[in-house]
């Protein structure tokens, strides 16, 4: 069964942020955008790289109203002492989510459970709305990393289709660009 559009369940977990150990819970996900990065574990060798990139178009995040969170199974004490080593993660100003006890990792489907890496988190991005509800989903093979400006492309297209009721973005949807009115009128003419 597919997680799209499935609101978020009762959840309680603690972030490292900007210095703080702060409590999370589904309630963070509600009234605003949110963007949800699971990857593996702290102190690895894809992951910094990615939180980074995160870190370098959080701006863009948030000027789009949309707050990130980066998740692994790791505890928040963990979080905090690779943010307090690590030049790339001391950038990062969004919430570094603590999930030893995989009630997120096994709710959006990216826990592993079998060889080398169990317990950890496979790669997986989720894009939630206002409301609550998973609105696009991207998991792959830890050996690969995300590019976040893709993600900030997904975003937008995820705000306009919300904000648009009745529009769809075509592939390679950039904003500002062409949006597409599914009728009967353009059915075998694309």
């Amino acid at each position: 069964m597919s997680l799209i559009n499935t609101e978020i369940p009762a959840f309680s977990a603690t972030a490292y942020h900007n210095g703080k150990f702060v409590p999370v819970t589904e309630q963070n996900f509600k009234g605003k955008w949110s963007v949800v990065v699971f990857y593996p574990a702290d102190f690895t060798f894809v992951c910094p790289t990615e939180l980074g990139d995160l870190a370098d178009n959080y701006a863009q995040f948030q000027k789009l109203g949309a707050e990130v969170y980066g998740v692994s199974t790791d505890t928040h004490f963990t979080h905090k002492a690779w943010h307090d080593t690590s030049d790339t993660i001391k950038k990062v100003t969004y919430p570094l989510v603590g999930d030893p006890s995989h009630q997120l990792a096994r709710f959006f489907q990216v826990l592993i459970t079998e060889g080398d890496d169990t317990g950890l988190a496979l790669r997986g991005t989720f894009i939630i709305d206002p409301e609550g509800r998973i609105k696009t989903i991207e998991v792959h093979d830890n050996g690969i990393g995300r590019d976040a400006s893709e993600t900030v492309r997904r975003l937008k297209a995820a705000q306009y289709v919300a904000s648009h009721p009745g529009e769809v973005c075509p592939a390679k949807w950039e904003e500002g660009a062409e949006t597409l009115k599914p009728s009967l009128d353009l059915v075998g003419k694309i």
